[in-house]
């Protein structure tokens, strides 16, 4: 016999010695069973009974690739399945749980990764034609501390190219569409994880934000989103920049998870929280409780709109319900922005710091369109938009020092209130449209058409202070379309957004679009 066959006699035996060592389990009988089904069920709860050996990882990943194969060619959400290594690894982490091994708190749980994270063995594109055939060699830190933690990895879900919109479509992939709308888009750049969640593909993913992309899609797909403390999570192996660029602390883009529930979300940041490896001899992190126990300790601000960027009545009435729904837990409610903060200044800085990113590699005809571009005194995306393109680098350099003062005017207002609550985008799920540029698109609302960058606006404040923000869902409109509240927390204290996004779960919580149970 040769060696060759030898082996492969050996490996077989070993699989099929794996496959008896795992029970098989119905998931229709487990008793205890979520009510809204596994297939919807919380990456908690499905941890909890993989732990006690309710359930099996082969089972329930299974059901999962069961329903990407079935619903994903609805959403296109879910861009390389990694079907055979997911039952592989899903086999692994039974037969490690049998022994009495645990691999941490995601152990055997099903989860999808954005296509912006490196991930070992596996095509990254970022969805960027310039990337369709490459495979990673390496984990993003991100991906790699979801491994560590016991996660079976699904695949990975569509973004826009190099994660520069607000809707989920490029060249490699296509288009990603809307669970509650399949002609509207689920957001960007986070969009197929968010579609994927609200449609039971998976019970967790991670996104990146640097302007709502994990915020945004959570609004729009009625999923929860977090986006961390700046540098909480490090951003080393997301693409872009390119792969393998060795990166350090960010300026502005976070990474963090999206989920079905609140709990989900403290539970993915625990996991995915600490310093980068060449820092972590010198100090660690782990992730601080709420402030308080009870919501009736709570003191927290809101402002439902702005003269800057008003929301449409359909959004505002959810805003509204969902600011009650606190009153009616006990939390003590104050409307108004902060004294200390200028909401003006700190969205014209972003602005100023963003549009250099977007224009530098503009080809000359797209600047020149700028540059002829008249705005009226007031329209402030127009105004820095045509600045950016002759801003200096000492400019820019200013810029970045003014987000400190920023972050503790808002600290300042933290003293004494423990969150702040505003809209995360002024209008629900809107229609496809992928023309260029994106600076010309419009958006339509009842009131009349908007820039497609007035998106900016809601997005901007928790980006330019790098303070934690959380997205819960808080009900539907009149057309059946998710809305989103936006919660702010202190610096460093991302506990606390969540936990009042947790209040808000009870009142609204997760909900399941028609068609997809």
């Amino acid at each position: 016999m040769s060696e060759l066959s030898r082996r492969d006699l050996l490996k077989a035996a070993a699989a099929a010695a794996a496959a008896v060592a795992v029970p098989r389990f119905s998931l229709a009988a487990v008793e205890g069973a979520p009510s809204h089904g596994w297939q919807f069920a919380s990456a908690t709860e499905v941890a909890r009974a993989l732990r006690a050996k309710q359930i099996s990882s082969v089972e329930i990943t299974r059901l999962a690739l069961e329903r990407i194969d079935r619903l994903n060619p609805r959403l296109n959400a879910v861009v390389t399945v990694t079907a055979d290594l997911a039952m592989k690894r899903a086999r692994e982490a039974d037969a490690a749980l049998a022994k009495g091994e645990f691999w941490g708190p995601l152990h055997g749980v099903p989860c999808t990764i954005k296509d912006t994270f490196e991930t070992e063995g596996v095509r990254t594109t970022s969805g960027a034609p310039e990337l369709k055939d490459h495979v990673s060699k390496v984990d993003a830190l991100a991906v790699a501390r979801l491994r560590s933690a016991g996660m079976v990895l699904l695949g990975k879900t569509n973004t826009p190219a190099w994660a520069g919109d607000w809707q989920s479509h490029n060249e490699v992939f296509g288009t990603t569409n809307n669970p509650w709308d399949l002609t509207r888009t689920p957001g960007g750049s986070t969009g197929g994880g968010a579609a994927a969640l609200a449609a039971g593909l998976g019970y967790l993913t991670i996104g990146s934000d640097l302007a709502g992309s994990i915020r945004i899609p959570a609004h729009f797909c009625g999923v929860f989103g977090h986006k961390p403390t700046l540098n909480v999570v490090p951003f080393r192996g997301h693409v872009p920049p390119m792969p393998g660029a060795h990166v350090g602390p960010v300026d502005w883009p976070a990474v963090g998870p999206l989920a079905r529930s609140a709990e989900d979300l403290r539970l993915a940041l625990s996991i995915l929280g600490g310093p980068l490896p060449e820092d972590a001899h010198a100090y660690s992190w782990k992730l601080p409780p709420p402030r308080k126990r009870s919501i009736r300790d709570y003191r927290i601000g809101f402002a439902l709109d702005h003269p800057l960027c008003p929301v449409t009545g359909e959004v505002r009435d959810r805003l509204v319900a969902s600011v009650e729904a606190l009153r009616s837990a006990g939390a003590q409610l104050e409307e108004g922005f902060p004294r200390s903060v200028d909401v003006r200044e700190q969205y014209k800085t972003f602005l100023e710091l963003l549009w250099p990113m977007d224009l530098d590699d503009a080809s000359p005809e797209e600047k020149a369109r700028v540059r002829a571009l008249k705005p009226a005194p007031d329209d402030l995306l127009t105004l820095t938009m045509r600045h950016a393109l002759d801003a200096t680098p000492a400019e820019k350099a200013t810029l970045r020092n003014r987000r400190v003062p920023m972050r503790l005017a808002w600290q300042q207002y933290f003293q004494d209130h423990d969150a702040f609550i505003m809209p995360t985008h002024f209008l629900p799920a809107f229609p496809h449209d992928h023309r260029e540029p994106q600076w010309a698109r419009t958006l339509a609302t009842p009131d009349g058409p908007r820039p497609y960058f007035d998106q900016n606006m809601w997005a901007a404040l928790p980006v330019i202070t790098g303070l934690p923000a959380t997205v819960a869902p808080v009900g539907h409109t009149p057309k059946g379309l998710p809305v989103g509240i936006q919660i702010m927390g202190p610096w460093l204290e991302d506990a606390t957004p969540i936990f009042i996004a947790g209040v808000l779960e009870q009142a609204f919580g997760f909900q399941i679009p028609k068609g997809f149970e």
